[in-house]
């Protein structure tokens, strides 16, 4: 069930629909949100609610890519030392069935 939730960004509120389970994570995510446009808006450096949103916008975006390639190289080492160790594996399985013939 989606219920109404009202979340607050630079001072502005919003009305957001979203399913009861998710709704921690909209809060949270609208606190992110909150957060990184205030430091931007408190840099001084960009000026304009709707530049300050892209500005947030791209940083929060940059920050999942970042860290969705971390995760992705993660899984590649993993794998990398999964595949070793099968191979090692193989390789003492095989040497021993050589020796009990």
């Amino acid at each position: 069930m989606s219920t109404a939730v009202n979340v607050t960004i630079l001072g502005k509120d919003y009305q957001v629909a979203c399913p009861d389970e998710e709704k921690d994570a909209l809060l949270a995510s609208a606190r992110m949100v909150h957060q990184n446009m205030e430091k931007i808006r408190a840099s001084g450096k960009v000026v304009g609610v709707d530049r300050i949103a892209v500005m947030a916008a791209l940083n929060i975006a940059h920050d999942l890519i970042v860290l969705q390639q971390d995760e992705s190289q993660d899984l590649s080492s993993i794998n990398e030392k999964l595949n070793q160790l099968t191979e090692r594996v193989g390789a003492f399985l095989s040497e021993d069935r050589q020796l009990e013939l």
